[in-house]
């Protein structure tokens, strides 16, 4: 791209200043029927609804709210689950670990890492989302690594 600032831009990304006469001749007409009067505005469903939004401008804030809240409350819910269920895997990972013939740093990596976990879980609790999805990486990675020593 050259970046030129003479450069047209197409027609549907222009701006009403810059239409050109040739934009104009190229956009269809929409005929009116000849009983509407000219000063009358047209009845649509798009135009009463806009006059119907403008009414419910206070509802339309707390149904945003509440979509927010509800958005808030399943990612807690997720951050909890998914921290916990790992967390329990990576508890039952240890305990087999460390009942067969698998060296210490394996088992103890397991708990570890189920342990870090359980603390995603719990920041989760505590609407720290964003904290506890990396907190969770954290643990899976570290039962990851202490897979590779087995």
């Amino acid at each position: 791209m050259s970046g030129r600032p003479d450069a047209d831009l197409p027609p549907d990304t222009q701006t009403a200043e810059d239409t050109t006469e040739d934009a104009r001749e190229d956009t269809p007409r929409v005929d009116v029927p000849e009983d509407t009067p000219v000063d009358a505005p047209e009845e649509s469903p798009e135009n009463s609804y806009e006059r119907d939004d403008e009414d419910d401008d206070e509802d339309d804030e707390g149904d945003d709210e509440d979509l927010l809240a509800a958005r808030a409350r399943r990612a807690r819910w997720a951050a909890v689950g998914t921290g916990a269920v790992l967390a329990l895997a990576g508890t039952a990972a240890a305990l087999l670990r460390a009942a067969g013939t698998a060296p210490v740093l394996v088992p103890v990596a397991y708990a570890c890492g189920a342990a870090v976990c359980a603390l995603a879980a719990v920041m989760g609790s505590r609407a720290r989302t964003r904290r506890a999805l990396w907190t969770t990486v954290a643990g899976v990675m570290v039962m990851a690594l202490g897979d590779q020593f087995d």
